[in-house]
């Protein structure tokens, strides 16, 4: 089944009771048991839910996985993939990432004995130097979030492998529709699902995806036993939403490549962060385990003064200036003082990100609007 298909219809069948098309959303708290213990495999709605089990069933089949598990958040998913280590054990990650990923490592987690070490991914091989005893997993994205960088996940694969490690791959800029990184050799592949997978600006949801069984049961007890689930009109709004996914990531990377290379030829610009540019560090990695690149951008001003770039952000009309990524609405952010504000200021600048760096997330509007709208906000 291609991809296009899988949206529409992988895990998704008719409504054996009514015939509806739609995965009905079953608002309940509990399920009637005929018997104690003797139930339809359904007991209680934080464990399973019927359209919850369909949009993780969904999601597996995307990222051509076996297994898939919904969460209340991204940062959930995050949370029960953190809670499969135990004190003293050591994590090696990406040292540019999501500022909400950064802050439930550093505050929370470490203060239960979990130690993290942050490390410039763009050569793999550096990441054996940190490996030792104590290892037990290696978390990336790719693209990153905000600098755009790529990371090689076969070659990260190989070393985690080699070493008996865990890797996660945080998938969210990416989608399944332009990489698929178990396939690449990850063992973790994690989503906010509230960004591209349901791509409407209206759900707050993560997901993990994975194909050993110990590995989804234990997720699966976390996931219950924490109980951080989301609701099944949620998972019924991002069924909706996958459906598309295919339609809304052509578009969106067709108007990112417009954006990108419009931004590179502005007089104001002084660098644009983009991995279909074939001088951006790693594009041959990019060209070979994405399909496309996406509409995720950054970019710096020539002028880094904070007063020109809020005095621009400010005059956006049809991108909106706002937190999260991936609707189908263009949305502009400031992440050193959004998105990444909780990265002290000092670790922000050693992965690049300067106070004048501005993220675009592309939406699917007209192209020509979108650009209109960058000239009269540059003006």
């Amino acid at each position: 089944m291609k991809f296009g298909t899988k949206c529409l219809h992988a895990g998704i069948k008719p409504d054996p009771s009514t015939g509806a098309i739609m995965t009905p959303i079953f608002q309940t708290s509990t399920y009637v048991q005929s018997s104690p213990g003797v139930h339809k495999g359904y007991e209680y709605a934080r464990t399973q839910n019927p359209t919850r089990s369909v949009l993780e069933a969904n999601i597996a089949a995307l990222e051509n996985g076996k297994f898939g598990l919904a969460f209340a958040s991204g940062l959930a998913a995050i949370d029960a993939i953190v809670k499969l280590l135990e004190p003293g054990d050591e994590v090696i990650s990406a040292n540019d990432l999501y500022g909400g990923t950064y802050r439930i490592f550093t505050k929370v987690f470490e203060k239960y004995g979990i130690k993290f070490h942050f490390r410039d991914f763009s050569d793999p091989n550096s990441i054996e130097e940190l490996i030792n005893n104590n290892t037990k997993l290696i978390w990336l994205e790719t693209p990153t979030n905000p600098m755009m960088n790529i990371i090689d996940i076969k070659k990260v694969a190989e070393i985690s492998r080699k070493r008996k490690l865990l890797l996660a791959v945080d998938n969210t800029f990416a989608t399944p529709f332009l990489q698929t990184p178990l396939d690449l050799g990850a063992d973790i592949v994690m989503h906010s699902v509230t960004k591209y997978l349901a791509g409407h600006s209206d759900v707050v949801m993560g997901a993990i995806v994975v194909n050993d069984p110990q590995l989804k049961e234990q997720l699966a007890f976390l996931q219950n036993s924490c109980g951080a689930v989301p609701g099944p009109q949620d998972c019924f709004l991002v069924l909706r939403g996958i459906k598309t996914l295919h339609l809304r990531m052509g578009r969106h990377c067709k108007n990112g490549e417009i954006v990108a290379n419009y931004l590179r030829n502005h007089h104001a610009v002084e660098k644009v962060f983009w991995p279909g540019f074939e001088d951006h560090p790693n594009h041959i990695v990019a060209r070979e385990q994405m399909s496309n690149y996406g509409g995720m951008i950054s970019f710096t001003l020539k002028e880094d003064d904070i007063k020109k770039v809020f005095g621009i952000l400010e005059k956006f009309k049809v991108f909106s200036l706002a937190e999260s990524l991936g609707g189908v609405e263009s949305l502009v952010g400031h992440p050193a003082s959004m998105t990444h504000a909780s990265i002290p200021k000092s670790e922000r600048e050693k992965v690049g990100l300067k106070d004048s760096l501005i993220r675009l997330s592309v939406g699917i509007e007209d192209a020509d609007d979108l650009i209109a709208d960058l000239d009269q906000a540059f003006g």
